[in-house]
């Protein structure tokens, strides 16, 4: 272990012993340093390198049984418990998992490293497998819960495990374009009606590449209110509370670089916790820290099947952090119910 590993490894201990309830990603915050560096200081303890046979690893997921997906960005955390059925990486840029319970979208070309973990604490010991960038921030992890398969996650370990349990790589930093073009700039009367004449919504990402725009610009520039229409963010608190009351089974979309995560289903439990507001089922959890929502906007897209409405929410710089939809699945229009939801939110 080099020189620069022991100090943050002395750092965090010191850290830990101060605050024991420190979550890992905040500990890396508190010390300048990824999550994924500070992992890395409990090889040979608590974590195992892997060799990041990344499609591999994901195609054994599924002899687990039954664990815990979990994709996050700086805003919101999105946990779903499932079996990974169905793997297909038929496509090399991008992985699929579709399912009932466990539906990802890869974009594997920035999955970089991955770590399996075993923590004791107290009595209970987790199991995980967890997955990383180059910037050393964490795409995508896999708990196992109380019905996985601990024997076939061991297995897996060990068969992956790489042969020098040492990390010396440094991070990346991801450089960021966060530039917009003037509006002038743009060609709004084409752009509009590109958007009013969209089959698919997978096309809209096409679309902002096209006239060069970013998401929220989009969003402003759009064809008319029916389209893009911003509201409060307290309207997200109104949207998950009355498909919860209602029964009404949501689409819920979450993601980083590397990986979107998404729930089809009711919710039911909702609630505060100072402020995050959480979805707290048996197999989905959600936690959106409201302080940290700068735009929440209604979108309408036209598709073959006939509007497709969302409810998409940014972070300051405009990243997306979460979106709304009402189940669906092509060649079936959207729910009614969902649509009365959002037709109310303001």
């Amino acid at each position: 272990m080099n020189t620069e590993i022991l100090a943050l490894k002395e750092r965090w201990a010191q850290l830990k012993e101060e605050n024991p309830r420190l979550r890992i990603r905040n500990a890396a915050a508190e010390l300048n340093a990824s999550e994924m560096e500070l992992l890395a200081t409990t090889l040979g303890e608590t974590a195992t390198l892997l060799r990041p046979e990344m499609v591999a690893i994901l195609s054994e997921i599924e002899s687990l049984g039954k664990v815990m997906a979990l994709t996050r960005n700086d805003e919101c955390v999105h946990e779903r418990k499932g079996i990974y059925s169905n793997p297909d990486f038929s496509n090399p840029h991008a992985g699929l998992f579709v399912n009932p319970d466990i539906d990802l979208r890869i974009f594997l070309s920035h999955w970089k490293y991955v770590f399996a973990v075993v923590e004791e604490t107290g009595n209970i010991v987790r199991k995980s497998l967890q997955f990383f960038g180059k910037d050393g921030e964490a795409i995508h992890k896999i708990y196992l819960t109380s019905i996985s398969n601990a024997d076939a996650f061991d297995a897996l370990v060990a068969k992956y495990r790489a042969e020098v349990q040492e990390f010396n790589d440094k991070t990346e930093p991801y450089i960021q374009n966060l530039d917009e073009r003037l509006d002038e700039e743009v060609d709004v009367e084409a752009f509009r009606q590109e958007w009013e004449s969209l089959k698919d919504t997978h096309n809209f990402f096409s679309l902002l590449k096209k006239y060069n725009v970013t998401r929220t610009q989009a969003l402003r520039l759009a064809p008319s209110e029916f389209y893009a229409k911003q509201i409060s963010k307290d309207a997200i608190i109104t949207l998950l509370e009355q498909a919860s009351a209602e029964k009404t089974p949501i689409m819920v979309f979450v993601g980083n670089r590397g990986n979107i995560q998404i729930h089809t289903g009711e919710v039911n439990k909702t609630m505060w916790h100072q402020n995050w507001y959480n979805v707290l089922d048996p197999d989905f959890n959600m936690h959106l820290d409201m302080d940290k929502v700068a735009q929440t906007w209604v979108v309408r897209k036209p598709t073959e099947d006939g509007i497709v409405t969302a409810v998409e929410v940014f972070n300051e710089m405009g990243e997306i952090i979460v979106q709304f939809f009402g189940k669906r699945k092509p060649g079936i229009p959207e729910l009614e119910t969902w649509r009365s939801i959002v037709a109310q939110l303001n």
